[in-house]
């Protein structure tokens, strides 16, 4: 690696590894030179370019230096793509920025990041590319962050772009959140997608697009949730209301998983710039639950790079068990989740309450493919993410399904999905699934720490309840299924896909 590409390298303590490249400067930006340079009509430019090698560090950092009176700041860059051998891991690389307020992790520097969904972008007073945040462009060191994904063997030939234009700073917009509570309909299940992308990262719909494709899908609550930015909190002015709440959130997105932090404070940036091995989700966690929201490890055994969860559920408040489509990487977060089910019945620790959502980016994937629904005592913030927090809710591919799911205990004691029916070991309990809307050949399966106890068709017509009986010596907890037919017709053993779930009823006394 030459000289000009380098100043140090180095791992931050609890932090993933660092590049600092050579500053950018722009003293002298304004002579035309050999084309690294340029200027004219009140702006500078300056063009960097260099190599990484393969295994070069998570982040690499282009200091500039931003001299006063600097209106607007504008970044591109480029990478090259070379042909790779079959199976191996092409050149992708990611791009954001901190201002002159520094780099340190969650500290107060951010300014936006595109990922790998823009090639070029531009922050001033008055606006920001989306993704980034508007602001005052001041004087001191900024740094144009890289993110190389993923290196070739042959590795990475970057180039960056920065042109600063001065000018009058303008004023910065005073920011409208959506408020924090709807009308609602009290104490009632309410329906919601809390894992959605705009324009504000790597999504193609507008939020007007996402609000509108959320009413067309019966929901009652949503969460904008952009990789790594925050800048989509202000952007859904107009767009709520009394049939709508709509929650600011954040898919922390590091090279080790991600995770959704579901009701964040709005404008509170999450950092994620860290790994597993760093020890420090831990302290991410907490400022998660600090501004108000919950922590959801998402798509757990996601198959793209970086998707797969390696922190573990120690931290987690619940777990994102059915993203989009359920396919087999959903059904092995299902059966994970189910394995910390019997752990608790052992008295291993907490549960974690299950939910699902559509992680929806584009037209074609349906919001609302899977929602989760919540037993809240009135449509607001606190009162959804209680009903998540303690496992009131259940999951369903739309909603045209509906179901009810009880125990019922001697007595007239009973329980409903996330409850605990306190009866003696060998009482006898009635589990009841009331079911609607699923379609033909479905069926409905009760799961318990045992495994899968009892099965039942539903009528063609998709509606209809199954009982079982039994005892919290023999089932310590029951969930339910409804799944479609096998697309095999059940030749390979596998239950067909998943239209509906409950998180479980727990039985005897704790």
């Amino acid at each position: 690696m030459q000289r000009r590409d380098v100043l140090r390298i180095s791992a931050l303590a609890g932090a993933a590894g660092m590049l600092t490249l050579d500053p950018v400067t722009f003293a002298q930006a304004d002579e035309r030179d050999d084309g690294s340079g340029g200027g004219g009509d009140g702006e500078k430019t300056r063009t960097v370019s260099g190599h990484l090698p393969t295994g070069a560090p998570d982040f690499v950092y282009l200091p500039v230096e931003v001299p006063g009176g600097v209106r607007e700041i504008a970044v591109s860059y480029g990478y090259d793509k070379p042909s790779v051998p079959a199976g191996t891991q092409g050149n992708a690389c990611d791009i954001g920025i901190f201002d002159e307020r520094g780099t340190d992790l969650g500290g107060r520097g951010f300014r936006g990041w595109s990922g790998g969904a823009r090639t070029e972008f531009a922050i001033s007073a008055e606006k920001a590319t989306p993704a980034y945040l508007a602001g005052p462009v001041r004087a001191g060191t900024w740094h144009v962050v890289l993110g190389p994904y993923t290196v070739a063997p042959q590795g990475m030939d970057y180039e960056v772009t920065v042109t600063l234009r001065f000018g009058e700073p303008g004023e910065t917009p005073e920011p409208v959140y959506p408020p924090q509570r709807a009308k609602g309909r009290g104490r009632a299940w309410y329906r919601g997608d809390c894992h959605l992308h705009s324009v504000h990262s790597d999504g193609k719909r507008t939020p007007a697009e996402i609000a509108a494709a959320a009413r067309a899908a019966g929901l009652d609550f949503i969460t904008t949730t952009e990789h790594n930015t925050t800048s989509g909190h202000g952007a859904w002015g107009g767009l709520w209301g009394d049939d709508l709440l709509i929650l600011t959130g954040e898919e922390v997105t590091t090279r080790n998983g991600h995770v959704v932090a579901l009701g964040t404070d709005p404008g509170v940036f999450i950092d994620w710039r860290y790994r597993a091995r760093d020890n420090a989700f831990g302290r991410y966690a907490r400022k998660i639950r600090q501004a108000g929201g919950l922590v959801v490890p998402a798509h757990p055994h996601g198959t793209c790079v970086g998707c797969n969860w390696k922190f573990g559920f120690n931290e987690a408040d619940a777990v994102e068990v059915w993203n989009a489509d359920f396919t087999p990487d959903d059904e092995a977060s299902v059966a994970g989740w189910d394995n910390t089910l019997v752990a608790a019945a052992r008295g291993d620790g907490r549960w974690l309450p299950a939910m699902g959502n559509s992680d929806a980016h584009r037209e074609g994937q349906t919001v609302g493919l899977p929602q989760t629904v919540v037993l809240a005592d009135e449509l607001s913030r606190t009162a959804i993410q209680e009903g998540i927090r303690t496992g009131r809710s259940w999951i369903a591919e739309s909603s045209a399904i509906g179901l009810a799911f009880e125990a019922v205990g001697g007595r007239g004691r009973h329980a409903g999905i996330g409850g605990r029916l306190a009866v003696d070991r060998d009482e006898e309990v009635t589990v009841r699934l009331k079911v609607s809307g699923a379609g033909p050949d479905c069926s409905v399966r009760f799961i318990t720490d045992q495994g899968q106890l009892y099965a039942t068709a539903l009528p063609g017509s998709g509606a209809g309840t199954a009982e079982w009986r039994t005892t919290p010596s023999y089932a310590a907890y029951v969930r339910a299924e409804v799944r479609h037919a096998p697309a095999d017709g059940g030749a390979s053993g596998l239950p067909g896909r998943m239209a509906a779930m409950t998180n479980p009823i727990w039985l005897g006394r704790p």
